[in-house]
């Protein structure tokens, strides 16, 4: 896992996901502006947060495709939700506690 500084992440989203460098670029820009805004760090602990759990989730790609597989079974809505949302707040816990969160 990267240090949980903005650089950090950005190098490691470059390594495992270089077309989410976007997004992470426009996040970082929203949560900056709105840290100044509010005058509060929370904007960009919410940042290293989401990014340092989707970097400890797309490091290791089985990971990753049973989130992407158990989030489109939710957006379907063909099947009761309940069991997917269930494991994809295991994943998301699991990628939290590797992160240090």
């Amino acid at each position: 896992m990267p240090e949980l500084t903005p650089d950090a992440l950005r190098a490691a989203v470059a390594r495992i996901a270089p077309t989410r460098i976007p997004a992470l670029t426009q996040h970082l820009f929203e949560a900056t502006t709105n840290a100044q805004q509010t005058q509060s760090l929370a904007p960009l602990k919410a940042f290293v947060h989401s990014w340092a759990v989707f970097v400890a989730i797309e490091q290791h790609p089985e990971r990753a495709a049973r989130l992407r597989e158990l989030e489109r079974i939710v957006d379907v809505g063909k099947l009761d939700p309940a069991p997917a949302v269930a494991e994809i707040r295991a994943i998301w816990k699991t990628a939290e506690t590797e992160a240090g969160l």
